[in-house]
């Protein structure tokens, strides 16, 4: 499914702001530091007071939690998946669920080039000689893209996720993408994730049941071993922790 342009709001009931770069900075620095401590679904109010529906969320689909959430405050809103041709099936799967049973239009981007393209043009397995060029290419290039109709984006990052990103803050400026980025459940624990789940019949990937404790492209994702961190799995034998996305 392509990018679409976000849907048509009610003007009247957005908080008007410049659309200016500094404008913009200024809302989220001030709004980081008003909503650090805040619940998720006041986060979330407070982008659709100030953008309507001119904000999206992005989901690798792990689980129906941001979805859910944004669902909430906003039904319909936008949820942006990257399909990097490499997912695992189960993956695909998640994201056609979950687009069935939430109120949600989910917007799939795709890479500039097929697998079979980049393999012609780069060489096969790219993902194992270059993993960060692989990246770039299939999953940061096509997030520019479908960011791009936005003011505003919220993604599903916590600070429990990694000590890398324990400095997460509720609401921040994205300075890739000159835009305001929310992180929303920021503040959760992996109880907490888990207590949401169940407490709302949420769908998880099954990977997860299955080993995985993060799940990304299949090539560059696999099964943990005892004792060790749930990203651990994520280009295993590499230096590379993140995929480019949040960085």
């Amino acid at each position: 499914m392509s990018q679409a342009s976000p849907r048509s709001h009610d003007e009247s009931a957005i908080i008007s702001i410049s659309s200016s770069t500094a404008s913009l900075r200024a809302l989220a620095e001030r709004a980081g530091d008003e909503l650090d401590a805040a619940p998720a679904t006041e986060i979330l109010n407070w982008a659709v007071r100030h953008f309507g529906a001119d904000w999206c969320v992005t989901s690798s689909m792990a689980d129906a939690v941001l979805a859910h959430l944004a669902s909430q405050v906003l039904p319909g809103v936008d949820v942006v998946f990257l399909d990097t041709g490499y997912h695992f099936a189960e993956t695909i799967g998640m994201r056609d669920a979950v687009g069935a049973v939430l109120p949600i239009s989910v917007r799939t981007a795709v890479p500039l080039r097929t697998v079979r393209e980049q393999d012609a043009e780069f060489g096969p397995r790219l993902h194992e000689r270059d993993p960060s060029a692989c990246c770039a290419m299939r999953k940061v290039e096509p997030l520019r893209r479908a960011l791009a109709p936005y003011r505003a984006w919220a993604s599903g990052l916590r600070r429990a996720d990694t000590a890398g990103r324990a400095g997460v803050r509720a609401v921040e400026w994205d300075a890739k993408h000159d835009m305001v980025k929310l992180n929303p459940i920021a503040a959760w624990s992996d109880e907490d994730v888990d207590a949401y789940v169940a407490d709302n019949g949420l769908l998880v990937n099954p990977l997860l049941s299955e080993g995985y404790g993060s799940i990304g492209c299949a090539p560059c994702t696999r099964r943990l071993l005892p004792g060790e961190d749930l990203r651990a799995g994520r280009w295993a034998g590499t230096l590379k922790t993140e995929c480019g996305l949040h960085t």
